[in-house]
This record gives structure tokens, C-alpha cells and sequence, in this order.
């Protein structure tokens, strides 16, 4: 296990007290060790435990929003906007909520669930305190979210499908595309709600950051009716790589753009996995 857990080799079983041998903080703050994949099998082991007892309110709220927003922006604006891009707003507008979806299914207990389990609860002190070191929590956290976000960003799609959307075999691939998109955005949450001073101030990501983010990425109408340089600031936003490769999905695949878009989604991870450790690590250990 790696230096960095605390409970390893100098944790609070070690001879000296909290800190190891030394009764300081040096070996918890001593390089980790390699990944390894049995700590993060066990945290999601409890994460399953934890949401069978609160899967009915959890889901109820992760599904019902989207679909009242593309019900309300599909039926009630689609009448007036007709067809966009030779497809049915309503179709348009689904496939996009999909990626809206995801956002907010992983952006937001990212954000202020992780917040509430380090600083009011202290779960992660008590994790920490088993073999598991922070990349190994961090991961495996993220990845439950995402986990959650593959399934609940399938809603607005089977309703748009419900509302003449033909189905393809390609949307079998929208499950992957949401995983590796929510990834991407839990680890910037969590990355983020280490970063913040207090809860309070979380106001400012969410209007600041996460409100422009689901509506520059070509969710609600195209972005080449933007301006130039908000057509620029849109692309670099990871919510419109995951809108473009859903769309690619229901609307036909584009091999050379769809592994682009893809390739984006990857880049985002590694940087926002970088940031998350580096971040909780300096919370926690450190």
C-alpha cells in the first residue's frame, strides 16, 4: 500500500502515535505508493451500501428535473422553433439534455457531498484510516458518480425516443459517453469543493461556472449561432464534446469527429484527476 495511507506503515497502528515512529506528520506525507485497484473496489463496495437505502429520492430528483426541462423546452418551445438542423427540436433538444443531464448528476454531489463528508461528517478521516490512500478515494468516488450519471443521463434520451426519435444500435454507446463524461466533471466537483473555503461560496461555481457550462455547449440551439469567440469558449468546454458524440449517436456517426470529441473527454479527466488528488491530498494529508 502506499506511504500516503493513513494506517499503512506509519499510521495510526504505528508505533509512535498518529504520525509513525516520529509522532509527526512526515510519513503521511511520504511520495505514495502505486495505485491499486482493491481500495477502490471496496469504497464503491460501500457506496452501493449507502445508496440502497436512499436509491428512491436520489433517482426521483436525477430523473425528474431533465425530463420536465426537455418536456417543457421540447413540447412548449419546439412549436415555435420547429426543426433544427433537419431535426425535430424536440429530438434536438433531448439529445443535448442528455449531456445536461450528466452535468448535474455528477457536477453537483462532486461539489457538495464530497464538502460535506470531509469538513462536517469527516468520512474521508475514517477511510483514510484504512489502507486506502487519497488517489485510490479520489477515484473511486468519481467513479461511483459517474457511475450513477451513465445511468440517470439515459432518461431524456428515452424520452425523446418515446416522442419519434428513431432508436439506433449507436445509442447503446450514450451509457459510455455519460459515464466518461460525469468522470470527468465529479473529479472537477470534487476537485472544487476542496478548493473553496466554505460552503457558502459554492454559490459562485455554481453560477459562475456550472450555469455556463450547460448553456454553451450547443444543448438548447447550435453554437455556430454564436459569436466567434463564444463559439471558441463553447469547443473547449467538455459538456459540448459529450452534446456532440450523443447527438453523433441518434443522429449518425462521424468516426474521425466522434473519436476527437472522445480524445477531448480523456484530456479533461487526466487534467481534473491531477487536480482532484493534488487538491484532497492538501486537505487531508497534508
Amino acid at each position: 500500500m502506499g506511504t500516503d495511507r493513513i494506517g499503512g506503515t506509519g499510521g495510526t497502528g504505528g508505533t509512535g502515535g498518529a504520525g509513525g515512529t516520529g509522532g509527526g506528520t512526515a510519513t503521511a506525507q511520504a511520495p505514495p505508493g502505486r495505485f491499486e485497484f482493491a481500495p477502490v473496489a471496496g469504497v464503491l463496495a460501500r457506496e452501493w451500501a449507502l445508496y440502497r437505502r436512499s436509491w428512491r429520492p436520489t433517482t426521483f430528483a436525477a430523473v425528474a428535473e431533465p425530463i420536465i426541462m426537455l418536456l417543457a423546452f421540447g413540447v412548449g418551445l419546439g412549436s415555435l422553433v420547429g426543426a433544427i438542423g433537419g431535426h425535430d427540436y424536440i429530438h434536438f433538444l433531448g439529445t443535448g439534455i442528455v449531456a445536461t443531464s450528466v452535468l448535474f448528476t455528477s457536477m453537483f454531489p462532486g461539489l457538495i457531498d464530497t464538502y460535506v463528508r470531509r469538513v462536517f461528517q469527516h468520512t474521508y478521516d475514517g477511510m483514510l484510516a484504512a489502507p486506502v490512500d487519497v488517489r485510490e478515494l479520489v477515484t473511486a468516488e468519481a467513479a461511483w458518480i459517474a457511475i450513477k450519471a451513465g445511468v440517470y443521463g439515459c432518461a431524456p434520451l428515452l424520452v425523446a425516443i418515446g416522442f419519434g426519435l428513431p432508436a439506433s444500435p449507436a445509442m447503446l454507446l450514450v451509457p459510455i459517453i455519460a459515464f466518461t463524461t460525469g468522470f470527468g466533471f465529479a473529479l472537477t466537483g470534487i476537485w472544487m469543493s476542496a478548493s473553496v473555503p466554505s460552503i457558502k461560496t459554492m454559490d459562485y461555481i455554481i453560477s459562475g461556472v456550472i450555469t455556463p457550462l450547460f448553456l454553451i455547449a450547443g444543448t438548447f440551439f447550435p453554437i455556430d449561432t454564436l459569436p466567434d469567440w463564444a463559439q471558441t469558449v463553447a469547443k473547449i468546454n467538455p459538456l459540448y464534446h459529450c452534446v456532440e458524440l450523443v447527438r453523433s449517436t441518434a443522429f449518425g456517426l462521424d468516426p474521425l469527429a466522434d473519436l476527437g470529441h472522445f480524445a477531448a473527454l480523456i484530456a479533461f479527466i487526466a487534467v481534473a484527476w491531477c487536480l482532484a488528488v493534488f487538491q484532497m491530498r492538501r486537505k487531508l494529508i497534508d
